[in-house]
């Protein structure tokens, strides 16, 4: 599945793709005081662009919003629509390790001595 979020900082020179909403938020809020810039512009997947044939042409984001740290009560403006999501999130979330079709725990499992 393609991740619909891009998040771009240090005044472009890194990138992160992310899933949802919600890890945007977690990322900036862990990384934001170690960035280089406090400047964190977020893209969100949009319709790609056709191509001469009528198909789609690729990805295509569009930038969704400018999240600045050095604001005042930012941070505790994302904290709180952090928190906001985590409680709209159903109770029971599957492991992704326990639908592995080996039946383990994935492939980095160790081998019985």
């Amino acid at each position: 599945m393609p991740a619909p979020w891009q998040l771009c900082f240090d005044d472009g020179h890194q990138q992160r793709y992310l899933p949802d909403r919600q890890a945007v938020l977690r990322y900036v809020l862990a990384i934001g005081p170690k960035a280089a810039s406090k400047r964190f512009e977020v893209y969100r997947e949009s319709e790609a662009p056709p191509l001469a044939d009528g198909q789609p042409g690729g990805r295509l984001y569009a930038l969704a919003e400018v999240i600045d740290l050095s604001r005042p009560g930012e941070t505790e403006s994302l904290q709180a629509e952090l928190s906001r999501l985590a409680d709209e999130e159903p109770e029971e979330v599957s492991s992704p390790l326990e639908s592995h079709p080996s039946g383990g725990g994935g492939p980095y499992q160790r081998r019985p001595a």
